[in-house]
């Protein structure tokens, strides 16, 4: 069956700049490099992409110059563009401060912040049986977006698979969004932090085997539970106890875009027909290569993943 992944969330511009670490409060620094380049579900799209599952952006683009960059990016990866460009405002940026370990974001809304009724109807058109739409904590936490993504979520057909990320503003996605999502999605997947903010389970050795099963309280959604170079946790609608996918240890250098790329490859390996384990397998394996490289957008091909794949094995 051919799927297609569609991204119902924001693309805006990152502007990425590389630091040693964040400057004092009121303090200064100079970056050790900077880059502006597409950024927010792009990575997951590009992610996805790359590895074979057709992609489209469903979301809002503006009119100016970081449009012009988003599109371009998005041409560039044979990303599809479902929506028209907004008249009236231009695609907003997002400030990325990248350490080795960590980045630090700070976000300026622009079109992609905005949804209604009729772009959310022009979704629903386009989709087929067996196609994939992803929602991210970002689009139901917005003021803009929240109101026409929940409609989304309501209205996607039974055949549709319904991935969901809280993000890091997990904690801030309005109540009634986030019981819709949880309610309808076939797949969550969040980082440890990220569950931690949805169960109040904040202890790192929480992360694993409890984090979940207070997820699975909360859902009936599928889980995986990324845990960086500890791999993840991987719980399939229907069951209760979470499998260890091991993780590949590697020299990280930007850690910018890995769990886009995590979950980009999770999903094109769903598509494939891989099974939830084998498909998180995968994931960790494309997000250790991501980190490796400098950029947001840094998931691999077919053929960079399985290199990759054949020269870091999996953490025993």
């Amino acid at each position: 069956m051919s799927r297609t992944l569609y991204l119902a969330g924001g693309v805006l511009v990152d502007l990425v700049m590389r630091v040693p670490r964040l400057p004092a409060r009121g303090g200064d620094l100079f970056a050790e490099g900077a880059e502006f380049t597409p950024g927010g579900g792009f990575n997951v799209l590009t992610a996805a992409r790359r590895l074979g599952l057709p992609a489209v952006y469903a979301g809002a683009h503006g009119t100016g110059p970081f449009g012009d960059r988003a599109r371009e990016g998005l041409a560039r990866e044979a990303v599809g563009v479902l929506l028209p460009p907004a008249p009236d405002e231009d695609t907003g940026f997002c400030v990325a401060l990248v350490e080795t370990s960590e980045r630090t974001f700070v976000t300026a809304n622009g079109a992609e912040g905005r949804l209604d009724e009729a772009d959310i109807a022009v979704l629903l058109e386009r989709l087929r049986p067996g196609d994939f739409v992803h929602v991210s904590g970002y689009g139901l936490a917005g003021r803009g977006t929240s109101d026409a993504l929940t409609a989304l979520v309501r209205a996607l057909p039974a055949d549709v698979l319904l991935s969901f990320d809280p993000g890091p503003l997990a904690d801030g996605i309005p109540a009634e969004a986030l019981r819709t999502v949880l309610a309808r999605a076939d797949w969550l997947s969040c980082n440890r932090r990220e569950a931690g903010l949805l169960t109040g389970l904040t202890e790192p050795a929480a992360a694993a085997a409890d984090v979940s099963a207070a997820l699975r309280a909360r859902t009936a959604a599928g889980l995986v539970v990324r845990g960086d170079a500890d791999g993840c946790w991987v719980t399939p609608a229907g069951q209760d106890r979470a499998a260890h996918a091991a993780g590949r240890r590697v020299e990280a250098v930007d850690p910018n875009g890995a769990g886009d790329a995590h979950l980009g490859a999770f999903l094109a390996s769903l598509a494939e027909g891989a099974a939830p384990l084998a498909a998180a397998a995968r994931a960790n394996a494309a997000a250790a290569y991501a980190v490796t490289r400098r950029g947001p957008a840094t998931g691999p091909t077919r053929a960079e993943l399985a290199a990759f794949e054949r020269s870091a094995p999996p953490s025993s």
